[in-house]
């Protein structure tokens, strides 16, 4: 196994982890257990827990941006792109609720990894606001703002939905993703004329 072969199992065994029990259920020792290495390994890439969480939190933050990349290229317009991406992180959220609370948590340790990998995903999502509101989708205004806007209302969303208290058939009447899709719709500009939210 190569010392990259080593460092992404480490990474998959602290991302299984974390799924399951939260950051309090990754430990160095456990996480080498199960990537079927020695316990010694963990150290030689990663100083310490916090070190090997933002290995996890930057590689998440890396998806996400592949994730809009993909959509743009797929699209037909930025805002469609914005609507698909923003969609699939909340369901992501959804399924995946310690990833996200990782990744927008306190840091105390931070990596040159995870700064780049932050700032990659939230320079590329902010352009898209940017794109979408040249198009006339969204309102004008300071496009990082709105960013976060959005970002806070789907990580609200996907919190709700996956502790119960947001439902199709339930509280709010909607599941996180719809009402991502209601918040887009609302800020178009041509929502009051009735015109198709995405256009």
């Amino acid at each position: 196994m190569t010392a990259r072969d080593t460092r992404q199992a480490l990474l998959d065994a602290a991302q299984t982890l974390l799924d399951q029990g939260g950051q309090a259920a990754v430990t160095l020792r456990e996480v080498g257990r199960r990537a079927g290495v020695s316990h010694n390994a963990p150290y030689k890439h990663f100083a310490s827990k916090e070190a090997l969480l933002a290995g996890v939190a930057a590689r998440e933050l890396r998806r996400h941006r592949e994730v809009l990349a993909d959509a743009l290229e797929r699209e037909a317009s930025p805002e469609r792109a914005l609507e698909a991406t923003l969609r699939e992180h909340t369901a992501h959220a959804v399924a995946h609720p310690e990833r996200f609370r990782l990744i927008y948590g306190r840091w105390t340790t931070s990596t040159e990894e995870l700064i780049d990998a932050a700032k990659a995903s939230s320079a590329l999502l902010t352009e898209t606001v940017r794109a979408a509101q040249a198009r006339g989708s969204l309102p004008p205004g300071d496009p990082e703002r709105i960013t976060a806007m959005l970002r806070a209302i789907a990580r609200g969303a996907a919190e709700l939905e996956a502790s119960g208290h947001l439902s199709p058939e339930g509280k709010g009447h909607s599941d996180a993703t719809g009402l991502v899709s209601d918040l887009l719709d609302y800020l178009n500009p041509r929502h009051d004329e009735g015109s198709a939210v995405m256009p």
